[in-house]
């Protein structure tokens, strides 16, 4: 099966673009950046305690790399439910890293905040397929037997 799900495309002030879609995390909408250079799919620690109790952390003990820094300590927790397009997820194990530097500047070039980033790991199990043309991810997977 397949899903097709619709994504934005975001000008960064004539320094490129992000890719920004529409997920759910327990039934609540959030919004995530696209990013096929990210190794994981991660969510800002602050931002996903409107979907995740915030006793539900963990403290990672590596640190991780990328979104403009070298090293960011993270925490750990489980989404009950991630839900991209038709494709759910159960159970889904996430990284939670400190985002409000990304946040920031989205807020200063008038952009809304993400609550994390769509990353590699996602993406490469599910097949992904960006067509920029018609601005959609396709995400392919099997549906559970009943």
């Amino acid at each position: 099966m397949t899903t097709t799900i619709p994504f934005k495309v975001l000008d960064i002030s004539g320094e490129g673009y992000h890719l920004m879609m529409k997920l759910y995390l327990n039934k609540k909408v959030a919004y995530v950046i696209i990013d096929t250079g990210a190794s994981k799919t991660v969510f800002d620690k602050i931002r996903l305690e409107k979907y995740v109790s915030a006793k539900n952390f963990v403290k990672h003990e590596s640190l991780s790399s990328g979104l403009g820094t070298n090293t960011m300590t993270s925490q750990l927790t489980t989404i009950k439910k991630l839900k991209i397009g038709d494709l759910v997820i159960d159970d889904y194990k996430t990284v939670l890293l400190d985002l409000s530097h990304v946040n920031k500047s989205y807020a200063q070039i008038g952009l809304k905040p993400v609550d994390g980033v769509l990353g590699s790991d996602i993406l490469l199990t599910y097949h992904a397929v960006i067509d920029y043309d018609k601005k959609v991810l396709k995400l392919k997977f099997n549906r559970p037997k009943k």
